[in-house]
This record gives C-alpha cells, structure tokens and sequence, in this order.
C-alpha cells in the first residue's frame, strides 16, 4: 500500500513512549520513515535494542520504568540532550492486562494507573515549556475504544483510558493559546503480536468482527497513520477531540 508523506514531519523532534513493541513500534518506525528525528522510551531491552537495529539506528532508545516519574523525567532530559526539545510527543505506552473486579486490591489499582494514565501527564509536563518557548507543538494520548464499548474484564484498565479523554481536553485548553495541539488516538482491536498471542482466539475474533462495520482486523500500521496525521501541520486546526481508528465498532 502507498500512504501519505508529510513534509513537514522531516527533521521534527518526536518522542514516543513504550515504543519498543506493539503500536509503539510502528509509530516509531513511521515517523522515522517520514524523516524525523525518534526518540523512544521503554523497559524491553531486548526489543528495543532490535526495533533501532531494524531501523538502522536512525532512532535513539532510552531505558525508563514510566511508573517512577523521577525516571521518566531523567530519561526525557536524556532524549532533549540527544535530539533537542520535543516537537510532538506520543503518550503510547499502556498494557491492557485481564483483571476481575472482585480481586482488584488499592495497590493493584494504583499500579495500573501508574502503567495508563499517569506518565502522560508527567511526560506532558516534562515537554510542554519547550513547546511554549516553540509556540508550538502536537501532544497525541493513547485511548482505547475498550470503555466506549462498555468492555469488562479489566476496570482499572478503561477507568484509566477513559481519563485519557479528559487528560485530553483540558491540557488542550491549557496549552491552545501556544499553538500546541493535544489530542487522543483511539484505537479499537489492534492485532498486535501481544493480542494474537493472549487473546486473539478464533471465537473472539468472529463476535469481534460482528461488533465492526468493517470486516478486516485492525492493524498497528492503521493506527500508526492516524498518529502521523495528527503530527504533521496537516492537522494544524484539530485538536481536544478524539480520532477514532476502530472500523466502527462503537
């Protein structure tokens, strides 16, 4: 297939978190495709050290556990030292591990957020004065469909993405006067090798594809381009929505 070039994402500074595998790693993989300049964040070693390999180390890795914010803020700085300040950042890093509610205990539950929801903000907050100082900037969240679709099995995890929504709207308000744009990616099913493995049996794919208007499955590289998209000047005037990559299955 043959998708879009943005020229105005060669030679910009893009940081994405949890980048190693996954999304992540196609996201990554796009914008370097696209000229610029990756940094990525995540605690897989070992797949991060094959994802620059297979890029031919036009992309810098930085080792950081998201749940210590102290870690994460060094290894942004490291990231800057690198490459400079920050022109987009992707707020990717997640894990939508199966929980029952009846065994969810405060920590687990603390945890989970640590993992969904709190790193972006602290990683907001860690590229955004530079963004200001540019008078401009594109911040792109993570969501999941998983709570617009009243999905069970995991509530820490769609209690977490649904605060991506509001983390969403209100830093876009808080940063529009900037020109920084903030907005959440929301992906439906994708068909990681993760969810292939765990989760990706043929009876869930059947009642999932039901639940779609479209029938093909949902792939890290569709929801890469929405990413691109929302990065490049070509969406100069969107921002505090959602931008759905789910085939209709809301």
């Amino acid at each position: 297939m043959s998708y879009a070039i943005y020229p105005s994402l060669e030679g910009r500074t893009v940081f994405v978190s949890g980048g190693a595998t996954g999304i992540g790693a196609e996201i990554v993989k796009g914008f370097a495709a696209q000229g610029a300049k990756v940094g990525f964040l995540d605690f897989d070693a070992d797949a991060s050290s094959a994802l620059v390999k297979a890029t031919e180390g036009n992309v810098t890795h930085e080792f950081c556990d998201l749940r210590d914010i102290d870690d994460l803020r060094a290894a942004i700085g490291r990231l800057k030292a690198a490459l400079g300040p920050a022109e987009v950042l992707v707020n990717n890093a997640a894990r939508d591990d199966r929980h029952a509610w009846t065994d969810v205990e405060p920590d687990y539950w603390d945890e989970r957020f640590a993992v969904n929801l709190r790193h972006m903000f602290f990683a907001i907050q860690a590229v955004a004065p530079d963004m200001v100082a540019a008078g401009k900037g594109s911040i792109i969240n993570m969501g999941s469909n998983s709570w617009w679709e009243a999905g069970g099995g995991f509530p820490a995890y769609t209690s977490a993405k649904s605060a991506v929504h509001g983390l969403t709207r209100t830093m876009a308000r808080d940063l529009g006067d900037h020109r920084i744009r903030v907005n959440t990616v929301v992906p439906g099913w994708v068909m990681t090798e993760r969810q292939k493995k765990l989760w990706a049996n043929p009876e869930a794919l059947e009642k999932h594809r039901d639940r779609q208007c479209l029938p093909d499955l949902i792939e890290p590289r569709h929801v890469a381009r929405m990413v691109l998209f929302l990065a490049s000047d070509d969406a100069e005037m969107c921002t505090a929505n959602n931008y759905m990559v789910e085939a209709g299955s809301i």
